[in-house]
């Protein structure tokens, strides 16, 4: 009898504390909208990473617990935060300043469509203006020196979200350098899509079923 393997997708706290687990010490990091806010509370306070929020904090810690909320205390996502040792204010100009001036060594970025070139859709508008618009993460995916992508694999409906060539509106072209998904990890490089985590028990055929471009092994 053939036993069947079995694999188990990461929630949305696994899968920031995955990509948490790859931030060199001392980087400073930009966090964007949803699954991105959670990697502060991942990241272990003995380790020094700056987080940065564009409404204009630079040294975020994790969410605070229920009865320690600071209510003037926010992030870009309207979320409440707290400070870590040395944490500073500033205006939203300044905060902007920084972003494209090239001072950030990482911004973290959901999204809704990465092509195998790098390419980034993480935007969308709709009739009535209620969905999100580009907003700052242009200026994020052109200032930062980098940007990793953190984003469920596929979307409701089974549609692949990595894909050859992006079918939505870019944000911009070829800046992203690594995708998380509740899957794998995945490097972008110059010969396409690269594999180089996955969640145990999946295979490569088995992850390239639910992904629209070529999948490679380093």
């Amino acid at each position: 009898m053939v036993e069947t393997v079995t694999w188990q997708p990461l929630d949305r706290d696994a899968l920031a504390a995955r990509l948490a687990r790859d931030i060199p010490e001392g980087w400073s990091v930009n966090l964007g909208i949803g699954i991105p806010t959670l990697v502060g509370n991942f990241v272990p306070p003995e380790r020094e990473v700056i987080f940065h929020s564009e409404n204009g904090i630079l040294g975020m810690g994790p969410a605070p617990a229920p009865d320690k909320v600071n209510r003037w205390l926010i992030n870009a996502s309207s979320q409440y935060v707290t400070l870590r040792p040395g944490a500073s204010y500033m205006s939203h100009s300044d905060s902007f300043a920084l972003v494209r001036g090239g001072h950030l060594d990482l911004c973290v970025l959901g999204a809704f469509q990465v092509a195998e070139n790098g390419d980034l859709a993480n935007w969308a508008r709709s009739d009535d203006d209620n969905a999100p618009a580009i907003g700052g993460a242009m200026d994020l995916a052109a200032g930062a020196k980098r940007i990793w992508v953190v984003m469920e694999h596929n979307t409701r409906s089974g549609d692949a979200r990595l894909l050859r060539r992006c079918t939505y509106p870019l944000t911009a072209k070829g800046c992203v350098t690594r995708v998380y998904t509740e899957l794998a990890v995945i490097d972008v490089t110059p010969a396409g899509f690269a594999v180089i985590d996955m969640v145990p028990g999946l295979t490569i055929e088995a992850l390239q079923e639910r992904t629209d471009a070529p999948l490679a092994l380093p």
